[in-house]
């Protein structure tokens, strides 16, 4: 790492978070500058990696550096120590909003091509598809994950169990799922005996089309191909939506719009179509003409045929005979099919679950929901936790154990590293995937509009995976589930792998393995009772098992120890998801009150303090770790986390706390002197500031806040809005 490299890089992300460290980051450079740490930042944002795509087509003074890039090569080095902060994986509606948001102030960006068709839009298009859904995690996860409950946090959840909903036998929630045809069941997977080079070829009647070629795997490779059949789709979704209706319950979509930003927002298309199904009939070449694009969502489609008052009344028609939509909010009319990004399935089934089952209606009471989830890879997971609370009621907060995970992401593992080979099939055929010795590896007959997909596992994070879990095994002793299906193609192959290494390693009997539905239920078995339990899991699983198990404990994922152990050797610590980050924002704005909680950059700060002082022998940068976690348990046991309401105290408050008890903590601890001295003051003027500063922080509250921009906002503007304590910005300079 350079000189000019700061010792910890803080990423600029988007939305909460990012307003957050308006107020926490000059905390964190005042007291890191006492132990010789610097602390810099990376743009990771939307916008940021918007104007660093397009640099060209703006002003010298406007560009600015690919942060990403770089730090995607940071992080494969001993070096690396980055706090990742959630930032917006982009649906298209997203990424069109912070466009006309940069274009707005002056930023000469070209237009989303929405349907490209010459070369130069085409281009365009292809540089911004870059940027879309998960385009920043895969480059950064150079190692697999360690998720849990930090100590602190899982203590205080038990002594302070939070509000769950009753779930009742009798209950009509319930998961809907395809029959068939969808990618679980269509999946194939090799494992490759050497290096190998790729191409994805479409044969039809019509000849060949190469899809995709030059796709180069190393040897061990897992190589996965499947497909979802767009005509069973649909027949599910149009049966599923009569269902809904006849049940009386509310009818809701779960998808990844997001990560999964080729195939979901299709598959999110479909669903619309479905539900308009008759006006999309009758009026489907008007509403093309006009720009209707089912997968950007009911929302973009309503406000782009309202001029045309016989479309607008076709489909509210048709809306008045399908069954009550599970909303996003009901107040303002926001339904489940609205915007793509908007339902998150790892987000979003928690929360169902946590409240007994029960969603928001458009009448904006709460009912029965059918959770339609249509490719059953994962859909068992939540089908099985529904099923087990309506035969044992809701979860106990005070006495429920804790289920950790250790996730395989690194090197782009699995479906979340598939979108650069991930299809929407343009005309019947056979999909084959082709090596450069002409072996063909997959072969599937598809139809025009299936949804082919490829994604792949190497052979290096698989080991480092597994190994990963033996060591938190042997740290914990808690019983450890591998969650791979032997029916499933792909974990058929994982499966070949792990078990050899627990053998040689002589800890095959610590360990069981169990497709997703059967480990759900034994690990919501186990924590009923008060035991713990480790999850091993592929990547998606990683993603939504670390909101549902918080969720359920704590309930919130963004109080999770998000450890990324860099596979040569740096740290990646992550602070928790940002699902809620939009609807914090909209209630800073109206009412300058932000109810994030930081409790997640807390968690992360410690352990890269930490790591930071054994990887270069910093005593001081371990003891400000140490100062962390005694702060962290302050704010939770002083009941110092952000309130939900305006006039009650919010995330700014909370970082004055963290900082008053980081500076107690510090002055008191004995194993460095000149850090005691350095903080006494700082700690006594942070004390003696209370009343001066909670009075500054509370009066600042009310009046809506001008930020300048949502995805792109004003530095200054924002610093005013985060930092309105003269007192504490005084002490903090």
């Amino acid at each position: 790492m350079s000189d000019s490299t700061p010792d910890i890089i803080y990423t600029k992300v988007d939305e909460a978070p990012e307003l957050a460290s308006a107020s926490l980051l000059p905390i964190l450079k005042k007291f890191a500058t006492a132990a010789g740490v610097s602390i810099g930042t990376r743009d990771i944002s939307l916008a940021g990696r918007i104007i660093a795509t397009f640099a060209e087509s703006l002003t010298e003074a406007q560009r600015q550096s690919d942060d990403l890039a770089a730090l995607g090569e940071l992080v494969k080095t001993p070096e690396a120590n980055v706090i990742k902060l959630p930032n917006i994986s982009a649906s298209v509606p997203q990424l069109v909003a912070a466009v006309k948001e940069l274009q707005s102030q002056g930023y000469a960006l070209p237009d989303y091509p929405e349907a490209p068709t010459t070369d130069e839009e085409k281009a365009v298009r292809a540089k911004y598809d870059t940027l879309k859904g998960s385009a920043v995690n895969p480059v950064l996860r150079e190692g697999n994950s360690d998720r849990r409950a930090a100590a602190a946090v899982k203590k205080f959840a038990q002594a302070n169990p939070h509000r769950m909903g009753e779930w009742t036998a009798d209950s009509k929630t319930r998961v809907a799922s395809m029959p068939g045809d969808d990618f679980f069941a269509n999946e194939v997977s090799a494992t490759l005996p050497k290096a190998a080079t790729a191409k994805i070829v479409l044969e039809t009647a019509n000849g060949e089309t190469v899809l995709k070629e030059g796709v180069s795997y190393p040897e061990g490779t897992v190589v996965d191909a499947t497909f979802m059949s767009a005509s069973v789709l649909d027949t599910f979704l149009a049966e599923e939506i009569e269902k809904v209706k006849a049940d009386g319950t509310l009818f809701s979509l779960h998808l990844k719009a997001t990560m999964m930003k080729v195939s979901d927002p299709i598959i999110f298309g479909h669903a619309v179509k479905a539900w308009l199904a008759p006006v999309f009939e009758k009026y489907g070449d008007e509403m093309k003409a006009l720009g209707v694009n089912p997968n950007s969502g009911l929302g973009d489609l309503l406000n782009r045929v309202k001029d045309n008052a016989e479309i607008t009344a076709a489909i509210e028609e048709v809306r008045a005979t399908r069954p009550p939509m599970y909303m996003v909010d009901s107040d303002k009319g926001l339904t489940n099919l609205h915007v793509p990004s908007d339902v998150i399935v790892d987000a979003s089934m928690p929360a169902l679950i946590r409240a007994g089952g029960k969603g928001w209606g458009p009448d904006g009471n709460e009912g029965d929901t059918t959770c339609v989830i249509p490719d059953n890879c994962y859909a068992p997971v939540y089908d099985e936790a529904i099923e087990f609370f309506k035969a044992n009621g809701k979860l106990n907060p005070a006495t429920a154990g804790t289920v950790q995970n250790l996730g395989l992401m690194a090197q782009k593992a699995e479906e979340y590293g598939s979108h650069p080979t991930t299809f929407e099939i343009p005309e019947d055929g056979t999909v084959k995937m082709i090596l450069d010795d002409g072996t063909v590896l997959h072969s599937h007959k598809v139809a025009a509009g299936d949804i082919w997909r490829s994604a792949s596992a190497r052979k290096a994070p698989i080991e480092d995976w597994v190994n990963l879990a033996i060591e938190r095994q042997k740290a914990t002793g808690y019983r450890s589930i591998f969650w791979l299906d032997a029916n499933r193609a792909h974990d058929a192959q994982l499966i070949s792998m792990v078990k050899p290494i627990l053998e040689a390693k002589g800890v095959a009997d610590k360990f069981e393995i169990m497709a997703p539905r059967e480990a759900t239920r034994a690990s919501l078995e186990t924590i009923t009772k008060g035991e713990n339990t480790i999850a091993i899991t592929g990547n998606v699983l990683r993603d939504y098992l670390t909101d549902l198990f918080p969720i359920l404990e704590l309930a919130t994922s963004a109080k999770m120890l998000s450890i990324v152990k860099l596979m040569n050797g740096g740290g990646l610590f992550e602070t928790g998801a940002g699902g809620s980050a939009p609807k914090h924002v909209q209630q800073l704005v109206e009412e300058n009150h932000l109810r994030w909680d930081s409790l997640g950059e807390f968690c992360a700060l410690g352990e890269s303090f930490k790591f930071l002082g054994d990887a270069k022998g910093n005593a001081k940068a371990r003891v400000l770790g140490d100062a962390v976690e005694v702060a962290t348990q302050g704010i939770l046991d002083h009941g110092h986390s952000p309130s939900r309401k305006v006039g009650q105290p919010d995330n700014r408050d909370s970082h004055y706390w963290f900082a008053r008890y980081w500076a107690d903590a510090l002055a008191a601890q004995t194993d460095d002197a000149d850090l005691a001295a350095h903080f006494a003051p700082i700690a006594k003027v942070l004390a003696d500031g209370e009343a001066a500063i909670a009075s500054e922080l509370a009066s600042a509250q009310g009046a809506p806040a001008d930020l300048g921009g949502y995805y792109h906002s004003d530095a200054a503007k924002t610093a005013a809005v985060m930092r309105p304590s003269a007192t504490l910005n005084a002490i903090i300079g």
